[in-house]
This record gives structure tokens, C-alpha cells and sequence, in this order.
């Protein structure tokens, strides 16, 4: 199979590794210049892609475009796209309920074939190997796992359906990330009455609880900007199974506390508490 040209929207933390990944089995891994921030250009010149000025350039050479973008972009990122009538592979990779993922298929279609996608885990740099989980038409899938081969991100084929991917994404998207959100209120609560140390230690006979490793709330505060997005998407899904969703929307309203935090890599503990406490 001859290597194909790979479309990467966005160049982010995820979208430029993940892209970079794509690179060894690629003729050519483009992304597009225009409305990008000098960091964009950075990581992407970092990585080795290669840079095309406007979105129908980089439309007109992809065979596969890859949408890696902050949850609530994806539906415009793909309308941009389905205004280009693109002719190729377009694999929905964003943090989306099953239900937006067939509005952007019902966008793109029957133009492009579009494959859900997911991505588990971290940035897949020093040594991360995230998997990108796939539903789709099965020769379809394979092309893509065939562009990942023998790279730090893996691959899981869920089936032919559209939205597997993604549902299986936000399943474990509600509990990872919930879960630092409960770390942070819990130890919040036991600083208030000076027994957070007593409450770690409790929590470290658990060698399984989040508990035991605080230093993840600093984290999750400077991730909480895309983080309340994603668990927006996991609660809508929720609610279209009939679940209650409204735990989920609790957390993404305990994010936005930390909007001002944007990955910040200099947040500790302490200071990621305090934006906690509303006067």
C-alpha cells in the first residue's frame, strides 16, 4: 500500500504527537499555518511536519486528515472541512459524545469516510504509549492502524459502528478524570479542618487511590480547560442512555474554577486548592 499524505488538525500537545507518530509511515504529515499560534508552529516544526498555509491545501494533498482539537471545536473544524468538499479519510479523534460524532459524519458525508476515533492515555512522548481506539468501515480502519504500525501509539478496532470509539473514550474519560476532581475536593476538605496529611496517609494503604498522589491535582487544574469540555460530552452521553448525568456536570462545573490555570506547569498543591475556595 503506497504511504499516504496525513492532514493533523491541530497541531496541539496530543494532535503534534500523535501526528509526529504518523510521520514514520507517511509520505507526508501536513498542517496548516493559517490562524495558528507561534507555540502551533513550534511543536510543528518540532515533530517534523510540514507546514501548508490554508486548510484547502492541506485538504486538496490529505488522503487521511486527523482532528485532534479541544471538544468543543470539533463540529466547526469539521464544517470547515465539509465546505471542501474533502474526498478523503476523516478521523474524528476528539473527546465527543457518539451523537456529535454522527452529526459530523452526517457533515462530511458521503464526500469523505469518516472513522470515530479515541485517544486513551497521554501525549505519546518519552516513552507514553497512548491507544487510539477505532470504529469504522473495516478497510478503513485498517489504513489507519496500518499508518500507526510499529509507532508509540497503538491501535484497537471496536467495531464498525460509528460512536464506539468515542463512547468507550468518554467511559473512561467520566472516571479518570472525576476521580482528580474528587481527589482535589477531598483533600480541600480535610485542609480545612487540618487533617490532609492524616487523609493521605489513610489513602496510601490504597496503593489504587488517587489519593495517595495529590500531586495530580496540580495537574488536573492546569488541564481543567479541556478536561470540563470532555466531561460535558460524557454527561450529554449519559443523559441519551438515560443516566443521570448530573455528577459529571458537577466536575466540569469544579474545573472551571481553574480556567485562569491553563497549563500552567508551575501550579502546585496549594495554589490549586486556593482557586478552589470561592470567597
Amino acid at each position: 500500500m503506497d504511504q499516504p499524505t496525513v492532514g493533523i488538525l491541530h497541531p496541539g500537545s496530543m494532535g503534534a504527537t500523535v501526528a509526529a507518530c504518523a510521520v514514520t509511515n507517511a509520505a507526508a504529515v501536513l498542517w496548516c499555518e493559517a490562524g495558528r499560534s507561534p507555540a502551533s508552529a513550534t511543536r510543528a516544526e518540532r515533530f517534523g511536519l510540514t507546514a501548508v498555509p490554508t486548510l484547502r491545501d492541506l485538504l486538496n494533498r490529505s488522503d487521511i486528515v486527523i482532528s485532534l482539537c479541544p471538544p468543543a471545536a470539533a463540529e466547526d473544524v469539521a464544517r470547515d472541512v465539509a465546505e471542501h468538499r474533502f474526498t478523503g479519510v476523516y478521523v474524528e479523534a476528539n473527546a465527543i459524545n457518539p451523537e456529535r460524532v454522527q452529526r459530523i459524519a452526517g457533515l462530511l458525508e458521503p464526500n469523505a469516510t469518516v472513522v470515530d476515533g479515541g485517544v486513551v492515555g497521554s501525549p505519546p512522548v518519552g516513552g507514553k504509549t497512548p491507544t487510539l481506539y477505532l470504529s469504522g468501515p473495516a478497510d478503513t480502519t485498517e489504513r489507519i492502524e496500518a499508518l500507526f504500525a510499529g509507532t508509540a501509539v497503538r491501535t484497537a478496532v471496536l467495531g464498525t459502528d460509528a460512536g464506539k470509539a468515542s463512547a468507550l473514550k468518554l467511559s473512561y474519560a467520566s472516571f479518570q478524570k472525576t476521580s482528580r476532581v474528587l481527589v482535589a475536593l477531598a483533600v480541600g476538605m480535610a485542609r480545612e479542618h487540618g487533617v490532609d496529611q492524616e487523609l493521605i496517609e489513610v489513602a496510601s494503604r490504597r496503593t489504587d487511590s488517587y489519593l495517595s498522589e495529590p500531586q495530580y491535582v496540580a495537574k488536573t487544574a492546569a488541564r481543567a480547560w479541556r478536561w470540563g469540555p470532555e466531561l460535558e460530552e460524557a454527561a450529554d452521553a449519559l443523559a441519551a442512555a438515560g443516566l443521570p448525568p448530573e455528577m459529571l456536570r458537577a466536575a466540569a462545573s469544579t474545573l472551571a474554577r481553574w480556567n485562569d490555570a491553563k497549563d500552567d506547569g508551575e501550579l502546585t498543591l496549594t495554589d490549586a486548592l486556593d482557586q478552589l475556595v470561592q470567597p
